[in-house]
């Protein structure tokens, strides 16, 4: 059986692997985040090799024991195999000092899948909660970022400090859902045919 290949997709000088790469670029860059795209593989032992999709700059964790100014690691899969799904989790513990598991691991992953969709950002909300409670490691949870498994929603807060939101309403009272339904919307209508620049369809 032949295996079929995503598109590479150019954005902002870079060759992403596919266009969900490059939507998500587009999504961090509607939302002020810094974030790098693969910036540095990295040996897990055992012949393990490991290059995460993006990094992040400057997050801030809103969960659990809150932290600003957080490096998080982000992995784009549209399909999550064994092998990805082993990567993931040892890449995730191997960012805790001890076995306390205390706070954001220094090597955080927010696994992310398709850019959810909705007319709201409740629906946006629903969607990505539908994926944060399936699979090892689950899309959109805070399991591989402090160890608790527990949904994680991306967006931007009221101060305009991009957020990892946690699952309730303790954590999601200080999203601006305006801003982050906004780029949620921009980086699904983002379209890169020829090389050209995603037209941003309305503001």
């Amino acid at each position: 059986m032949t295996r079929i290949k995503a598109i590479q997709t150019e954005y902002k000088g870079y060759k992403f692997r596919s266009r969900l790469e490059a939507r998500w670029a587009v999504f961090f860059d509607e939302l002020g985040v810094k974030w790098e795209y693969e910036p540095e593989g990295y040996d897990l032992g055992n012949g393990i090799y490991y290059l995460p999709d993006f990094l992040l700059h400057d997050v801030t964790v809103n969960h659990g024991l809150f932290q600003r100014h957080c490096n998080i690691y982000v992995e784009v899969k549209g399909v999550m195999t064994d092998e990805d799904a082993r990567k993931i989790i040892r890449f995730s513990d191997l960012g805790y000092d001890d076995d306390d598991r205390l706070g954001v691991s220094k090597t955080a992953v927010l696994v992310v899948g398709n850019i959810p969709e909705g007319e709201s950002m409740c629906d946006l909300m629903w969607n990505i909660q539908d994926l944060a409670y399936v699979g090892t490691p689950p899309y959109y949870n805070f399991e591989t970022i402090d160890g608790d498994y527990f949904a994680a929603y991306p967006g931007v807060d009221k101060n305009g400090a991009f957020t990892l939101f946690g699952d309730d309403s303790n954590y999601l009272w200080s999203m601006d859902e305006r801003a982050t339904e906004h780029a949620y919307r921009i980086a699904r209508q983002a379209r890169f045919e020829h090389g050209e620049t995603p037209v941003r369809r309305f503001r």
